[in-house]
């Protein structure tokens, strides 16, 4: 299992934390806030004890968090295998309708293969896929759709 990301919102903003009390506060190891030191996280003071400021450390992990994103340009999906916005094969893109309003969408990566998704709105996929030919399908019934019982019930006796 992934280790759990630093959580922005436990961190106080006017309070100043020990590497270890901010270690705890966080759910990480102490030597991770050593690590986020070295990276570029700012102490209060350089003396020992190591002290940091609450609003110095939440913009710096907001910082570390915002280039981890990589959003989507028009005409792409992200590939989880790849980790990075990519072109779907072919040009070729299906969207399978949910509901009324939204659908997702689903291609081949251009460089790998894989199955590549996207949860959209259906009125939104001529700009988030320009110049793309969208074949768009209807989903399949729901089980809590059907009105009568399954043929294999013992509801219905035989009158």
């Amino acid at each position: 299992m992934a280790p759990q990301r630093a959580k922005l919102h436990r961190v106080k903003l006017h309070r100043i934390y020990s590497a270890a009390e901010l270690a705890t506060c966080l759910g990480v190891h102490k030597n991770t806030v050593l690590h986020w030191q070295a990276n570029g996280l700012v102490p209060v003071s350089k003396g020992r004890p190591t002290l940091f400021d609450g609003a110095t450390v939440r913009a710096f992990l907001a910082k570390r968090k915002a280039s981890r994103k990589r959003p989507c340009p028009p005409g792409t999906l992200y590939c989880f295998k790849c980790r990075q916005p990519r072109a779907p094969a072919m040009g070729m893109v299906e969207a399978t309708r949910q509901n009324a309003t939204t659908g997702n969408l689903i291609a081949l990566c251009e460089a790998c293969g894989t199955m590549m998704h996207r949860r959209t709105r259906l009125a939104a996929i001529p700009a988030i896929m320009p110049d793309l030919d969208v074949q768009i399908r209807e989903a399949g019934p729901r089980i809590c759709e059907r009105t009568e019982p399954s043929l294999n019930c013992d509801n219905r006796k035989d009158r």
